[in-house]
């Protein structure tokens, strides 16, 4: 079995639909595929039922959280998406995306970009009240008014932590999301630890991790894209001596990153000890 358990649709910063999502997913091989876009569940319904023959679909999100100043990231599956107290956390979120990239295009108005928050809304496809407008709907929007060469260029010039436009917006503490998660149901994995923005320059602390673990913390994506074999056998053994189960995923988003789905994959025995402590929803069969 071939299994990525983290990729991303239009829905969120992805540039595939989510019926495109699973169409590539079975095209590249794949027997089970999560879809996991920022702060939202709502592509899974979508993808469901464009789900290909002999595809399974685990519904699955990645939580925004904020740790000293740094985004961590929590990849949570298998809840129950209807959850009171994980819905109002996820819709304060999605709110304060939008409060922050407006800000983000009047601060690059302000130093001359001809940016408009028109246009950024029609990127991120947000007018019909589904998807999740986010940072590189601004960033493809400078790409496009010619202030930056690529999306990793308006980042690193515009948007990026530290940077002229940067704006911080409201994330949940690590720890409090891993409690969400667990109580409507669901398992969660730490999303790529040693990739870090912020004020952190190094990879997501011991001391976080083992607080995430002791709140209900069930894995570790250790073989991500980003990380290179060192990494990815230190966080390997991390994962070993807390108990918690090793996952390996492409972090897809489309075109945005040459349609990457299963180039990391998750062990089988992996994918089902996870499973098998959830229980606030089914994946999806195709």
């Amino acid at each position: 079995m071939r299994i990525d358990l983290h990729s991303h649709s239009s829905v969120s910063d992805g540039t595939d639909t989510p019926a495109e999502v699973v169409a590539h997913a079975a095209a590249a091989g794949l027997d089970v595929l999560a879809l996991t876009d920022h702060d939202t569940t709502a592509g899974i319904l979508e993808a469901a039922q464009h789900l290909p023959r002999g595809l399974t679909l685990v519904p699955g999100i990645e939580l925004s959280c904020a740790y000293q100043g740094s985004s961590v990231h929590l990849l949570g599956y298998l809840f129950d998406p209807d959850h009171p107290e994980l819905t109002a956390e996820l819709q304060r979120i999605r709110d304060d995306r939008v409060i922050r990239a407006k800000t983000m295009v009047e601060r690059l108005q302000a130093h001359g970009v001809p940016v408009t928050w028109e246009r950024v809304r029609a990127l991120a496809g947000e007018e019909d009240g589904r998807n999740v407008v986010g940072r590189p709907h601004v960033a493809q929007a400078l790409v496009e008014a010619g202030a930056a060469e690529d999306v990793q260029d308006a980042f690193d010039r515009w948007i990026g932590s530290g940077k002229p436009a940067h704006v911080t917006r409201y994330a949940l503490d690590p720890v409090r999301a891993v409690r969400l998660i667990r109580a409507a149901g669901g398992v969660c994995v730490l999303a790529h630890p040693a990739r870090s923005e912020g004020a952190l320059t190094h990879a997501v602390p011991d001391d976080l991790v083992e607080r995430m673990a002791e709140a209900g913390l069930n894995g570790i994506e250790a073989d991500h894209p980003s990380h290179d074999d060192e990494e990815r056998a230190s966080w390997r053994r991390r994962a070993e001596e807390l108990g918690l189960v090793v996952t390996g995923s492409s972090d897809d988003h489309g075109g945005l990153t040459g349609r990457r789905l299963g180039c990391c994959t998750t062990e089988p025995d992996a994918y089902a000890a996870l499973a098998a402590q959830a229980s606030g929803a089914e994946p999806y069969v195709g």
